[in-house]
């Protein structure tokens, strides 16, 4: 039941660097903007004059948001374990 509830909630915020909570939020922000990407999208179907580029604006924003953050965090353990490897070899 435990390992159940660990592979459900935590496993994968854990595997991005996020607690429960912190992903439940970023998600909920792409969520939210992609939706309303969409509604923009759709108006911009029925009259193209209108949100020309919202939509693609969007997407290069959200994949800006999730690659940069990846990117980050990348950054972060490579650099935690240059860390410990000095540590290590020095102590």
């Amino acid at each position: 039941m435990r390992a159940a509830f660990n592979r459900l909630f935590t496993e994968h915020p854990a595997s991005v660097g996020e607690t429960y909570l912190e992903h439940a939020r970023h998600a909920t922000g792409f969520g939210t903007t992609m939706l309303l990407g969409a509604l923009a999208t759709f108006v911009h179907a029925l009259v193209p004059a209108l949100c020309t580029t919202t939509g693609s604006r969007v997407v290069a924003r959200l994949h800006d948001r999730m690659i940069l953050n990846r990117t980050r965090l990348k950054v972060r353990a490579q650099s935690s374990l240059a860390c410990e490897s000095f540590l290590a070899e020095h102590i």
